[in-house]
């Protein structure tokens, strides 16, 4: 008769344990799925997360802080959506994704600074420069014109241009009326100012060339013929163009006005170019006879 092995639970009457590993199962490691548990005897990690207040153990009756501060204890709904959120069904705001709305725009931040908006006295500077030198031209084509301020008239001013070596005096004539009465007028008004300002720049371009080729030499002085009076009426003339007539002017609603570019330096360059053409058509010659390199 063998003898059993003593094993305290069968003597006590208790079960034998089950295997760990059934026959004809796999092994397994706890480590196979990470959530299992290794101790089934420990806490069960795979309960349902909780999503609700209630859930939570919440009291839903409890008002928020924006509730509090504007005075408006009334309980809020369990199913009501939450500040900010758009009820089921309503037209979403244009910020839907954002939890606060946009912040007002402050006047500071918010206005558009232009970089003229402080232009001091600038805009009568100019209005006085177009007073001085479109007067200027009215004064002269008036002389020409109608022969006031001891002038010498139409004729006087076709026997002028003849005497003085121009080809068909007429034409060359009705040219510097136009330009002197008529660009004149346009400069002192501030109405189409890069033209206006073109016209006179033109005619006394072709003046200092007439005036400087009388006599050889650099005629730049004080004298009856000299071009001293001409060259400061001429650059008095492109700086108008260039900078434009200010905002006391009928043109102040033109982006020249305020904010010249490119078309006052095409203005410029066209004004050049026609007092070359003209001069070459009517007139002709070196008008730097005597100057240095140009002789």
């Amino acid at each position: 008769m063998t003898d059993k092995p003593n094993d305290p639970s069968t003597a006590a009457g208790q079960p034998e344990p089950e295997p760990a590993q059934r026959p004809g199962t796999p092994v397994r490691s706890p480590f196979d799925s990470p959530t299992e548990q290794i101790d089934t005897a420990g806490p069960n990690l795979t309960k349902e997360i909780p999503r609700t207040d209630e859930d939570l153990g919440l009291d839903p009756d409890v008002p928020t802080r924006a509730q509090v501060e504007s005075g408006d204890t009334t309980p809020i709904a369990a199913d009501a959506p939450a500040p900010g959120v758009p009820a089921p069904g309503a037209d979403a705001p244009s910020y839907a994704f954002a939890s606060i709305p946009p912040a007002p725009t402050s006047p500071e931040n918010g206005r558009l600074r232009r970089r003229d908006d402080r232009r001091g006295t600038l805009d009568l500077g100019l209005l006085l420069l177009r007073l001085v030198v479109g007067g200027t031209f009215i004064y002269h084509g008036l002389q020409k014109l109608t022969g006031w301020f001891h002038g010498p008239g139409l004729e006087g001013t076709r026997d002028m241009l003849e005497q003085g070596g121009w080809d068909q005096a007429d034409i060359g004539a009705a040219f510097l009326i136009v330009g002197e009465l008529g660009g004149g007028i346009l400069l002192v008004l501030g109405l189409g100012t890069p033209l206006a300002a073109g016209a006179v720049l033109a005619v006394i371009l072709d003046a200092w060339l007439w005036k400087q080729g009388m006599i050889p030499g650099f005629q730049y002085k004080a004298a009856a013929s000299a071009v001293e009076l001409e060259t400061v009426l001429a650059g008095a003339a492109a700086v108008i163009i260039l900078t434009g007539p200010g905002r006391l002017s009928l043109d102040r609603n033109r982006g020249w006005a305020t904010r010249p570019f490119l078309g006052s330096v095409a203005a410029l360059v066209a004004a050049i170019a026609a007092a070359i053409g003209t001069w070459l058509w009517l007139h002709g010659g070196n008008p730097l006879t005597g100057v240095g390199p140009f002789d």
